[in-house]
């Protein structure tokens, strides 16, 4: 090989979900109205909020930066997903690959630490309501959504830079449907022992310690909300298991992923799927199904834009 970290490979070969071609013909249809979803579904939600004002609130400003990153979650492998399915040959170029690993871990990053935010406000508008909106202000907000973006960002940066030096010299084969980063390290031409732990450590800095900090977050909202008045009990608790659902579904993927990897191909592929397929299909289905505002936004949209009779 001419220069010890120098990449010979110029292609990778996925294998997708499925070796039959009836059944990939089924996931085909499947995937592609559940992207449709993801899509339609959470750019309503953007929508709503930003042409609502009686939406222009942290919490839902906070719902449509979520809404932007799930998003853009799913857009990371999906599209590339459901485009294989009618081919025989599934390749993804080495840059191609590189990127999947760069966007999948960015975009993860900063929906772990948005997940975080979203439970401070949380924390503030129920444990500190009087103050709550000079706490969570404007700036407050942007600053927090910043400083998500900017995790993510140095999150997948020091991915990056462990595996697109890494000697690629064969075999080529990824077993699944996108550039996941433990399965592509497997395929360097060196002992992946030591960059496997440094990709868990690495992983779980931010995983681990999101995730405890919104365990955390979480019970002492919760115990605080049970000891408050019924009425605003009630409201509360229905918000935070919204919110708590959300943590649950995004995070256990992650964390059998990346952080204590199973090595069960069947079972990483399923978490796999669900962590960026279901994820963040589910999102704008919790939030929105039990939220009586976001369900009033939509009737007066409606009325306003669609069904507005011309004079």
């Amino acid at each position: 090989m001419d220069g010890g970290n120098q990449s010979v490979v110029s292609e990778f070969i996925l294998w997708g979900l499925s070796q039959s071609q009836k059944l990939q013909v089924l996931l085909f249809v499947i995937f592609l109205i559940l992207y449709f979803f993801i899509v339609s579904g959470n750019i309503v939600i953007m929508l709503l909020i930003t042409t609502d004002h009686h939406l222009h609130s942290p919490m839902y400003f906070l719902l449509a930066n979520l809404s932007f990153v799930d998003m853009w979650l799913s857009s990371v492998t999906t599209p590339k997903m459901i485009s294989d399915f009618p081919r025989e040959n599934k390749t993804i170029s080495f840059e191609g690959c590189m990127s999947q690993i760069f966007f999948a871990h960015c975009i993860a990053g900063v929906e772990m630490v948005l997940l975080v935010v979203m439970a401070y406000d949380r924390y503030v508008a129920i444990c500190k309501p009087l103050h709550y909106f000079t706490i969570m202000n404007l700036k407050r907000c942007t600053g927090l959504v910043f400083i998500s973006w900017t995790t993510g960002l140095i999150h997948a940066t020091s991915h990056l830079v462990e595996i697109v030096e890494l000697p690629f010299c064969g075999p080529k084969e990824i077993d699944s449907f996108f550039c996941d980063m433990p399965l592509v390290i497997k395929l360097a031409c060196l002992d992946s022992h030591d960059l496997d732990i440094l990709m868990n450590a690495n992983c779980g800095v931010v995983a681990v310690i999101c995730f405890i900090l919104l365990l955390i977050s979480y019970t002492y909202i919760l115990t605080n909300v049970l000891q408050s008045s019924k009425s605003g009990a009630s409201k509360a608790l229905s918000t935070c298991t919204a919110h708590i659902t959300v943590v649950m579904i995004f995070f256990v993927p992650c964390l059998f992923i990346y952080v204590w990897p199973l090595n069960i191909i069947w079972l990483d592929k399923f978490l796999a799927v669900f962590y960026s397929v279901f994820t963040p299909l589910l999102n704008p289905a919790i939030y929105t199904l039990r939220n009586k505002e976001i369900k009033n936004a939509m009737r007066r949209f409606l009325s306003n834009y669609l069904f507005k009779e011309n004079p």
